[in-house]
């Protein structure tokens, strides 16, 4: 059987990701490969999935980006196949049907995002690169569990220590990460900073346990890892963004959400929910999904105030920081509107501890 392969090994940039596309359209095939090979990823063609499951036995992937519907065996079959065999190897499905159950199916099985055909060659790009950044972020950390579950086998002594080292390295890992989706902002790591502490008082002051108020703190600095996939002629821009342009900006919690949804871990789950929801509005007119009071989750109503709060009090590239009681005064006149009531009255009830957070996280200083 004659493979198709754009790059062979051996003519592959070095260090590039080498992408496994699977599709009986010939077409869509090579469309694809053309696109993704522009940006410098080295891509291997399989025309099913008999054709994949050669080049995965004798060939090293990073991602496969899978049609569903194919003769044969299905996308969804050669997943499994990949979860089960090729650990390592990311997956992105391609497939005709808009169908939220169909996404939902995907993602649970193990797949790192979809691309609904027909598709802009941005979207394949973006859905990419997020697979890639998670594949390498979870590679480096079940090489760091590995490691330490050694460590326990030779020193059972040192477990204490090996365990708070993982604790912050996780939240470490997970702090560079939200500056990363950031990285042209200047602001971002004292932002984040000063965010999740307003987040992790304001949960406190709420009444939540102890437990919850940390896995706050440490999530809540992904609340704007989608804007990863926000081009950035939108994101620094100085001026007012025009329908079109705010219509892509709100894409970047649906994005965040898309990156973090469907990990076991507690830490995970929570930052995708406050992703997806810091931007509702108590009243109803947020994004992306228009909940409505109580229906947007206690932690994105948090969210939302906290991050509002260091936005409004922060230079920007399109305007300058506010004073904290211009700021406190726009927030209320939003009372019961954007913000939850009760949470915005206990926030401002307390901003001898909100103004102590601001002051020691300003002028650059960033805790390690």
């Amino acid at each position: 059987m004659a493979f198709e392969s754009h790059n062979n090994a051996s003519q592959s940039p070095q260090g590039s990701s080498r992408i496994l596309i699977v599709d009986d359209e010939d077409a869509t095939r090579r469309l694809l490969g053309r696109v993704l090979e522009a940006q410098g990823y080295a891509c291997t063609l399989a025309a099913d999935a008999h054709e994949a499951r050669l080049r995965l036995e004798n060939e090293r992937f990073d991602l496969m980006l899978c049609d569903v519907n194919m003769p044969g065996e299905s996308g969804l079959q050669l997943l499994k196949h990949v979860l089960r065999e090729h650990h390592d190897t990311a997956a992105v499905m391609v497939t005709g049907l808009d169908d939220p159950q169909f996404a939902n199916i995907a993602l649970e099985t193990g797949a790192y995002g979809y691309v609904i055909k027909p598709f802009e060659s941005n979207e394949v790009l973006i859905d990419v690169a997020n697979a890639l950044r998670r594949r390498r972020l979870e590679i480096e950390n079940r090489a760091h569990r590995d490691e330490l579950e050694q460590m326990v086998l030779q020193r059972t002594g040192a477990l204490r220590h090996a365990l708070r080292g993982l604790e912050h390295a996780a939240e470490e890992t997970i702090r560079r990460l939200a500056i990363a989706a950031e990285f042209r902002d200047d602001e971002t790591a004292r932002h984040i900073q000063r965010m999740s502490l307003y987040c992790a008082l304001l949960a406190r002051l709420s009444g939540l346990d102890p437990e919850r108020c940390e896995l706050i703190r440490i999530a809540s600095p992904m609340h704007d890892i989608g804007k990863i996939g926000t081009p950035d002629h939108i994101l620094l821009k100085p001026g007012k963004f025009t329908p079109d342009e705010f219509k892509v900006m709100t894409r970047h919690t649906d994005i965040g959400h898309r990156i973090l949804f469907g990990s076991e871990a507690e830490l995970l789950k929570l930052a995708a929910t406050i992703a997806w929801t810091h931007h509702e509005s108590f009243d109803g007119t947020g994004y992306p999904r228009g909940l409505v009071g109580e229906a947007i989750p206690l932690e994105g109503r948090i969210a939302a105030i906290a991050d509002a709060f260091d936005a409004l009090t922060s230079k920007r590239v399109y305007k300058p920081a506010y004073p904290v009681e211009q700021a406190v005064d726009l927030m209320r006149s939003h009372r019961g509107k954007q913000f939850d009531p009760a949470l915005l009255d206990t926030f401002f009830g307390s901003m001898r501890q909100v103004t102590a957070i601001k002051n020691q996280y300003a002028n650059g200083h960033v805790a390690s």
